[in-house]
């Protein structure tokens, strides 16, 4: 039977499973008898990918099929500093399946640099889950924490999703937020308004700021704002997430059980 490599943002973890992408993601979400219930987001990896890092061969030598024919669902090869080993060249497509087992796909885009002035809201998964605001955008973040870090802070690789922050992004004193379903609204607001939007040459004091050191890994999914990235060193690329409408006429059910 087919055996199958799965790089999981929740938690982080290298996993090996005779299960394809959707089935995966029901039983990683659901469990086997959909006792649980929790989102999961993971990557496939390419099965040829090796790492001394990781003892790959012995986990598929394990990830065998029961007597009776079930197949093996999942044996965990790390749990630890699993990304900054995974070359990005060995990550396939990026599925999110929602609480209740459903699964969608998303591919890799075209990664464009933006140089905008409003303010973002950054949901670090790994190999950190921290909530950050910023006024840099996704790529200059990226590089602000990995390839030329302005702080002391730094990481060798990093996957973050970018938030929704609506009228906030230029406004966060007194923008309208009644379509953001956070839970901290007064701290957010209060963490933005330390930044200022950045505009043509103009010097900045801060760039970014720590909203939640350790922040929950699940998030609405109707708050992704453009999609996901995820790098290794100087290697970043992007997948960009569906537009509402195109999630509510194309994956209808996937995008009401996200919803519920």
């Amino acid at each position: 039977m087919t055996v199958h490599l799965y790089f999981s943002l929740i938690p982080e973890a290298l996993i090996a499973s005779n299960l394809p992408p959707e089935k995966f993601g029901q039983y990683y979400s659901t469990g086997s008898g959909y006792k649980s219930k929790g989102q999961s987001l993971f990557f496939e990896v390419a099965p040829d990918f090796r790492n001394d890092y990781f003892d790959i061969e012995t986990a598929i030598e394990r990830c065998v099929p029961a007597a009776d024919g079930t197949p093996k669902h999942s044996v965990y090869i790390s749990v630890y500093r699993v990304l900054e080993h995974l070359p990005i060249s060995a990550l396939g497509k990026l599925y999110l399946t929602t609480a209740y087992g459903h699964t969608l796909g998303l591919d890799r885009g075209v990664l464009t640099p933006e140089r905008d002035s409003v303010l973002h809201l950054y949901q670090d998964l790994s190999p950190t889950n921290s909530l950050v605001v910023s006024n840099l955008d996704p790529v200059t973040f990226y590089e602000s924490v990995t390839t030329s870090p302005t702080k002391f802070i730094r990481f060798p690789a990093l996957c973050f999703v970018e938030l929704e922050l609506d009228e906030l992004a230029t406004d966060p004193e007194n923008g309208q937020a009644n379509n953001l379903p956070y839970s901290f609204m007064h701290h957010l607001r209060e963490a933005l308004m330390v930044l200022e939007p950045r505009s043509g040459d103009k010097p900045s004091t801060k760039d970014s700021k720590m909203v939640h050191r350790v922040h929950s890994l699940e998030f609405p999914y109707r708050m992704i704002k453009k999609g996901f990235y995820i790098g290794n060193g100087a290697d970043l690329v992007f997948y960009p997430m569906f537009n509402h409408r195109e999630l509510r006429d194309n994956y209808n059910q996937w995008w009401r059980s996200a919803n519920i």
